[in-house]
């Protein structure tokens, strides 16, 4: 065994002792934010500030087979994710569809993908694109979409880079999987307060039971093809629904 560690060796060492402390800042800042949009922006601001190599950074998710860009950091990432939902295809295209299986990816080069990405490939390098590097956001329970870094270098992402967005991207999972169930929580409290609000405002005009108001609600909803909540908004408003 050596005794003495290479200069490389050590220079590493405090590398990544300085990533583990900026991930561990990161990672606590995460879960301080208020929104879901804000703990998204904070992932991707991340990524240009943590991983080496990354110019801009996005999050793309498939809706219904719609592509949509989450709180991307440039141009450039909207420009590539809007052209592989024209096409219907690319890396990222691939990675947010987990269908396909592909969690990680690391390209040096784009204009060797030709093969692979035909139409995709050679209009990316015109936007701009030199290197691209994607990861699958995910839980046990849920395939959240794929968090993207860009590079108008190629080569730019190294393994170390590929390791530094691994890292990211699981405490980036957890992140938005847990701000979009608090969202959903303070959605469905809200929700349940307006209604509740809604029948009172009914069982007092009409002079009816809790269940009967309820069950205006619930007719005008369906008849109107109008979402309850937004139904018992509009009593709270108005004071009826007529």
């Amino acid at each position: 065994m050596r005794a003495v560690r290479t200069r490389r060796e050590a220079e590493g060492e405090v590398h990544w002792d300085r990533f583990a402390q900026q991930m561990a800042s990161m990672a606590r800042d995460l879960l301080a934010q208020e929104s879901v949009d804000a703990t998204l922006r904070r992932i991707t601001a991340s990524a240009t500030e943590l991983v080496d190599g990354c110019d801009a950074a996005g999050i793309l998710v498939l809706q219904d087979k719609r592509v949509e860009t989450l709180a991307p950091t440039d141009q450039l990432v909207v420009d590539s994710d809007q052209l592989q939902a024209r096409l219907g295809e690319g890396p990222c295209f691939d990675a947010a569809h987990s269908a396909q299986g592909e969690r990680v990816f690391r390209i040096g080069d784009l204009t060797a993908q030709r093969s692979r990405w035909p139409a995709y490939a050679p209009q990316a390098h015109a936007l701009g694109v030199g290197s691209m590097m994607g990861f699958l956001l995910f839980t046990d329970d849920e395939d959240l979409g794929a968090l993207n870094f860009y590079s108008r270098k190629p080569g730019a992402f190294t393994e170390a880079s590929e390791m530094a967005g691994w890292l990211l991207a699981s405490h980036a999972a957890i992140a938005f999987s847990s701000a979009r169930t608090h969202a959903q929580m303070e959605h469905a409290v809200a929700t349940r307060h307006v209604i509740g609000e809604a029948m009172g405002i009914l069982m007092g005009s009409h002079h009816i039971t809790e269940e009967q108001a309820f069950d205006v609600l619930r007719r005008y909803s369906q008849e109107n093809n109008v979402k309850l909540r937004e139904v018992a908004r509009l009593v709270c408003e108005r004071g009826t629904l007529s």
